[in-house]
């Protein structure tokens, strides 16, 4: 099958360098050295421990790829308890493999290599009633100010309702508490805080409604890039040792479904692309608005409304 992963509308940064993409993808019924050995036959590389049963390929056609079983217990001092959680994690945590930035013309790569791993046996999201795995994107920023952070955030908060009715994600993952939907409120304030908001302003306002990192959308990597010492005080310092910072936008929200036929990586682009498209638009981001601004009251007791209408708006402008 080829694959067509379609550039993103601002497809540089504003120093006119290529945006680069790193990718995480969760999966179940591989161990961590086999899906190494797997990685490196399918991209070229050398597959080693790390650690325990941490792995990593090195030199691959993508750079390196960490491998490793998505838990606390991984990072935890070895002990019988850290054993045995280890041991028991692996019928519900899954296995996870992470990729270092990559071009656009490399995401056909990486899905080839996904391939790989399904022909193995890989299981996604839909394999099991527990199985609540998602694929990760970390999409580069365009430029290091809040007016330009902040517009694909205001696009995704405004299509969000939309995209989760339209393209629904696996059950699993819409009751387990890690990509919860944008409160309203926050919507809100993200609209009203114009086109020109402070570093400040921004961070505080994000970080009111949605101080952790279990969201379709974390922007809480971005603000430890850019912004450290306004998200220390917004949410703590304790809190912001454990977040990794870096420019890029961490969208949560897809699911990996890497055993299934008709999916692929670039499904689940498509999704961010959307986002994207929507952001570099103007009057859309401000119909959008101002129809949100209409259709919502002090409460919102369903958000199928605001979905049904935001898709008509999407699809007035060819987008849904």
């Amino acid at each position: 099958m080829t694959l067509h992963f379609q550039e993103l509308p601002a497809p540089v940064t504003v120093d006119g360098a290529e945006r680069h993409i790193g990718v995480e993808v969760e999966f179940a019924d591989l161990n961590e050295e086999q899906a190494a050995h797997i990685l490196s036959e399918t991209l070229g590389g050398t597959a080693e421990r790390v650690k325990d049963n941490d792995w990593k390929v090195t030199g691959s056609s993508l750079g390196d790829i960490q491998v490793y079983l998505d838990t606390v217990y991984r990072t935890a001092d070895k002990s019988v308890l850290r054993d045995l959680g280890l041991k028991l994690g692996r019928e519900v945590i899954p296995v996870e493999l992470v990729t270092d930035p990559l071009s656009l013309g490399q995401l056909g790569e990486l899905n080839r290599a996904l391939g790989a791993l399904k022909e193995a046996g890989a299981k996604g999201s839909g394999d099991g009633w527990y199985y609540g795995f998602g694929v990760h994107l970390n999409v580069e920023i365009v430029e290091e100010t809040p007016a330009a952070v902040l517009k694909p955030l205001l696009a995704y908060a405004l299509i969000e309702d939309w995209m989760r009715e339209a393209r629904p994600i696996e059950a699993t993952r819409t009751v387990l508490p890690w990509t919860d939907a944008y409160p309203t409120a926050l919507v809100e304030e993200l609209i009203l805080l114009g086109t020109e908001p402070s570093d400040r302003a921004l961070v505080e306002t994000y970080t009111r409604h949605c101080p952790d990192r279990n969201r379709g959308l974390d922007m809480l990597p971005i603000f430890k890039a850019l912004w450290p010492d306004i998200l220390v005080d917004s949410i703590g310092a304790d809190k912001v040792d454990g977040i990794s910072g870096r420019p890029t936008y961490h969208f949560r929200l897809p699911d990996s479904r890497i055993d299934e036929e008709a999916w692929s990586l670039e499904t689940e682009w498509n999704r961010w692309l959307l986002v994207e498209q929507v952001a570099a638009k103007d009057d859309l981001l401000t119909e959008l608005s101002d129809a949100w601004l209409e259709k919502h009251g002090a409460i919102t007791l369903s958000r199928q409304p605001w979905a049904e209408r935001s898709g008509d708006i999407l699809s007035k402008h060819g987008l849904a």
